[in-house]
């Protein structure tokens, strides 16, 4: 009996315990087959909303509570980092250049003023509202280019605090999937025909999935307009990052050389300051692959099948990464500037649906 407890013995410490990134992962693949789950169950759920929902229960219940804020935090973060750039890159292959030159140069402008206008608009709001850290930032880039994605590639760019992207990523999430029961029904008051409500839901509805989910009840031409103006959109997420990157880049570089006038002010003769850090790249390496997608998309050489398999790994990766940053959501700290950013999400609602449906009546 001794020799059959200490062979057990044994074998139990052969056995490495999990640690590292390990259980966060784990526990955002289980996520993520909860959010099949609930979308199998509920069509009208997105992926990524059951998501967002699910990392932020997971962060809140009891049971899991101390697992998410404990030995799964370091594979969360990972997950909300990492899986969220590769998925990033991942969505080029959705996009064509041919596909959105076809929409006309008057919807292209009507795009490009939808975007500078909730984006500058949403900032300002924020900023006047008093909103902590970058949370005017990453709202005004989920309203006006592609909701949860557009945060999560802006927060790689500019380093930002992990619960103001968790907080950004739960309200452009909670207003774009109210928009898939709102839009709808305001297509025949509005005055609008299938291809303008298409055109208006592309412009005005954050996440890919969304404007699907909300297109698809005005019809396949509706559908078709949605989906080709919301790439659009898409496609402006590269220049974002990148001037996001610049600015970040050139913030760091004053302070540090503020940091490094305060040092040479105390010394006493000696070199002014440290050695300089290793700069960050200007565009972030998954903009280039984001971009490098979008090339190889639009030169037609990729399999259909191929497509719909990246697709696949695409919304699963970043069903993973919102499990991530959902679970880092603290939502005692959120009650505190609640109201305030709920203020900003509805301002800011209120104004792309504007902004875009005033775009729409222009082009027509």
């Amino acid at each position: 009996m001794a020799l059959i407890v200490r062979e057990r013995r044994v074998r139990t410490r052969a056995l490495p315990p999990l640690g590292g990134d390990t259980p966060g992962l784990l526990l955002a693949a289980l996520g993520v087959a909860a959010a099949l789950a609930v979308h199998q169950a509920v069509p009208a759920v997105p992926k990524l909303t059951a998501a967002v929902v699910l990392g932020v229960a997971a962060a809140h219940l009891p049971g899991l509570r101390p697992v998410v804020r404990g030995a799964a935090r370091p594979g969360l973060s990972t997950a909300g980092r990492r899986l969220m750039r590769i998925g990033i890159v991942l969505l080029g292959l959705k996009l064509g250049l041919g596909d959105v030159l076809g929409l006309g140069w008057a919807t292209v402008a009507m795009v490009l003023a939808v975007v500078a206008a909730t984006f500058a608009g949403t900032c300002w709001l924020g900023r006047r509202l008093g909103l902590p850290g970058d949370q005017p930032l990453l709202v005004a880039t989920g309203y006006s280019i592609c909701g949860a994605s557009a945060i999560g590639a802006v927060s790689q760019a500019a380093g930002s605090d992990e619960e103001d992207v968790a907080a950004s990523v739960a309200l452009v999430t909670l207003c774009g999937t109210l928009a898939i029961a709102v839009l709808p029904l305001l297509q025949h008051p509005l005055g609008l025909d299938e291809a303008e409500f298409g055109r208006w839901v592309g412009a005005g509805v954050h996440d890919v999935g969304q404007v699907v989910a909300t297109a698809q009840t005005g019809g396949a031409e509706a559908l078709r307009e949605a989906v080709l103006v919301k790439l659009m959109r898409v496609m402006l997420l590269a220049p974002l990052v990148a001037g996001v990157a610049l600015t970040a880049r050139r913030a760091r570089a004053r302070t540090r050389s503020a940091a490094d006038g305060v040092a040479a002010a105390g010394a006493s003769g000696g070199p002014a300051g440290g050695p300089v850090g290793k700069r960050p790249p200007l565009v972030p390496l998954f903009v280039a692959g984001f971009l490098a997608m979008i090339a190889l998309r639009t030169t037609g050489l990729v399999p259909e099948p191929v497509l719909r398999l990246a697709g696949d790994a695409q919304e699963l990766l970043l069903a993973a990464a919102l499990f991530g940053l959902g679970s880092a959501v603290h939502l005692p700290t959120m009650a505190r500037t609640g109201g305030r950013i709920a203020l900003l999400g509805l301002g800011s609602w209120v104004m792309v649906a504007g902004v875009s449906y005033t775009g729409v009546l222009v082009t027509r």
